[in-house]
């Protein structure tokens, strides 16, 4: 359940459960398997293929039956959520990762045996008063604030209320597997049975059960909807608690953790370059939660013109959403084939199969970027650069491998050897 204000716009990854999906989750060993068998002629940029309007927004999808998404085991949907109003509580057997693109918002996860230790009542009261008042007061777990940059981690948690959205798209889109769970299944049992379930009158079991044409965001009255939200300490203490002990137990693990994590600070970036730009992960040692997850985020921005290194990822596939600006970018299959030479731009999403390398070359406006990656430890091996696989090698091995001389050789190896994955643009020499 999420409430926002003004406005917020996510994108959500999920790993695909079904049976006949083309990769999943499960061991390396498995992904591994999977990967190899993602025998892919040709990637291309995709396009939400259908949108579903609510009362409160819209959700669109992309196709998950794309050759792409099928080999990467995942699907992408993007919500856009107006100013006071609510996604209706669901729950999702897979788990998903979202990245808050723009506004700000509250979200709650509720975790079975999980303590309900907020208050929704507020103000102060004396002992006296707390005691009369107690039965009163709402009970609820942990709400987060989130906000525009950062990435949130949502485990394996159906709609408890609402009716199918309205939708428009292809019939192929419409027909997936995705638009069957977003149905309230209260709807389906005996309003007898939920209502014994419950202790409440059959009455009110039957108003769970209608059918609502709100969809699955709803509008919020104002001052309609009371939950205690978190102090700007509790945020403070929440992010400190990233650098204590690992966590134990299941209230050490589910109830207390946090379940995001900004991704626009410059300060934490993973690679930075003043010429080029910079480069942010989140993994699970950043992010715990996401241990459990099974997946990871990265953010870019670099500049204009810079050349994003070619490089491979070990142990994922990577799932790119362009945020802003273009570029051109080249993926060549492990077998030596091109199969992705295009300019891409704001919106376009596409898949970097695992074992895959790619090389992205920034348009003159700069890019930015949202990753998504099917490891909560993603493991890159880059072709050019400090840590690069040829930077390993002995010169005399570059020089048979390619029949160059020793000191072309020498260039190969060492020309980048004090910078890491993001190039600045070269400078053309000067002519007079």
């Amino acid at each position: 359940m999420a409430r926002c204000s003004p406005f917020l716009l996510p994108l959500f990854l999920a790993a695909l459960v079904a049976a006949d999906t083309a990769a999943g989750y499960g061991t390396s060993e498995q992904r591994r398997s999977d990967a190899r068998e993602c025998r892919m002629q040709h990637i291309s940029t995709t396009r939400p293929c259908c949108s579903f309007k609510s009362e409160g927004g819209v959700v669109e999808l992309w196709d998950e039956n794309e050759d792409q998404f099928q080999c990467a085991g995942v699907s992408a949907m993007r919500a856009t959520i107006q100013s006071e109003s609510m996604t209706l509580p669901n729950y999702s057997p897979s788990p998903r990762l979202v990245y808050i693109q723009k506004g700000q918002g509250l979200m709650g996860i509720s975790y079975p045996g999980c303590p309900e230790t907020f208050h929704s009542a507020g103000g102060a009261y004396s002992r006296r008063e707390e005691e009369s008042e107690e039965s009163q007061k709402d009970q609820h777990q942990k709400i987060h604030r989130i906000q525009q940059g950062d990435v949130v981690a949502i485990p394996p948690s159906f709609f408890l209320a609402g009716g199918r959205p309205r939708g428009s798209g292809s019939e192929e889109c419409e027909k997936g597997r995705e638009i069957s769970r977003m149905a309230n299944i209260i709807q389906a049992f005996d309003a007898n049975m939920i209502a014994d379930a419950f202790g409440i009158p059959v009455d009110l079991a039957k108003k769970m059960q209608r059918e609502d044409e709100r969809g699955i965001i709803v509008k919020v009255p104002k001052g309609g909807l009371r939950m205690i939200r978190p102090t700007a300490m509790e945020e403070k203490r929440e992010r400190w608690s990233r650098d204590g002990p690992n966590p134990n137990g299941m209230e050490e693990i589910y109830c207390n953790m946090r379940i995001h994590q900004y991704l626009d600070n410059p300060r934490e970036a993973d690679v930075y370059s003043r010429q080029a730009g910079r480069l942010y992960s989140v993994n699970m040692h950043k992010l715990p939660i996401l241990r459990y997850i099974g997946m990871s985020a990265e953010r870019g921005n670099l500049k204009s013109n810079v050349l994003f290194g070619p490089h491979w990822t070990i142990n994922a596939h990577t799932v790119v959403y362009i945020t802003r600006g273009e570029g051109r970018t080249q993926i060549v299959s492990n077998e030596g084939r091109t199969l992705f030479d295009e300019n891409v731009k704001t919106g376009d999403v596409f898949v970097i199969p695992q074992y895959f390398a790619s090389v992205h070359r920034v348009g003159d406006g700069g890019i930015e970027w949202v990753a998504f990656k099917t490891s909560p430890v993603p493991m890159r091996s880059p072709i050019v650069g400090h840590t690069s696989v040829l930077k390993g090698m002995p010169i005399g091995v570059l020089s048979n491998a390619f029949r160059i001389p020793e000191g072309q050789a020498q260039d190969l190896k060492c020309k980048r050897e004090d910078q890491m994955m993001i190039f600045s643009p070269r400078r053309s020499p000067r002519v007079f």
